[in-house]
């Protein structure tokens, strides 16, 4: 068995779509999110991070753009559009599917209803 930092594709593109789903990011941005959200459990690396990010862009859930960064670097942010939030995995409804792969996907999930309603 993998440890809790080896993501499996489907639920890492879960995890972007659901950060997305909050407001536009860039990578390291989307990155620190997560860990943030997963209570520290999940490290995402760049090294899978980026490549899914482009696939979720080839399918036309996200959309980037080259922008200045809050520290005046150039940087890709990432934003979900209108076919992203039309998505199951953007709306939730695969959260159970995806608990059943990976235990920490619906604590990640319960994170980000308790803080959208803060």
């Amino acid at each position: 068995m993998g440890k809790p930092s080896d993501l499996v594709q489907g639920t890492l593109d879960l995890l972007n779509l659901k950060t997305l789903s909050t407001e536009a990011r860039h990578g390291w941005a989307i990155a620190k999110r997560i860990q943030q959200l997963s209570g520290e459990v999940l490290q995402v690396q760049q090294g899978p991070l980026y490549p899914a990010l482009h696939r979720l862009e080839q399918q036309g859930w996200i959309k980037a753009k080259w922008m200045e960064s809050e520290t005046g670097r150039q940087a890709k942010l990432y934003a979900l559009m209108s076919a992203g939030w039309a998505s199951p995995w953007a709306r939730g409804e695969r959260a159970r599917d995806a608990a059943d792969r990976s235990p920490c996907s619906m604590e990640y999930d319960r994170s980000i209803q308790r803080s959208s309603l803060a």
